[in-house]
């Protein structure tokens, strides 16, 4: 289920966002981006809908995927 993310408190979506950049350790990059510039980056594609929150009632779980794989993903649950 796609949640808007503007109805997510700021502090939620901020540990939201820093947790889905740090994930795994997802930073492959040339550079060493900070923080703070990535979680901006982030919070432009939220609000661009690209990036969309996703809670899994199923795992009670809340995560971002790009808004293609959301929508896949709620169409395979309603089928």
């Amino acid at each position: 289920m796609i949640v808007p993310y503007d109805q997510i408190s700021e502090d939620a979506l901020q540990g939201l966002i820093e947790e889905f950049i740090t994930r795994d350790g997802t930073d492959y990059g040339f550079e060493e981006v900070p923080l703070s510039i990535k979680v901006e980056q982030v919070k432009l594609l939220l609000k661009r809908r690209e990036v969309v929150v996703v809670f899994d009632p199923a795992y009670e779980s809340v995560t971002l995927l790009p808004r293609r794989d959301a929508e896949l993903l709620e169409q395979g649950a309603s089928s």
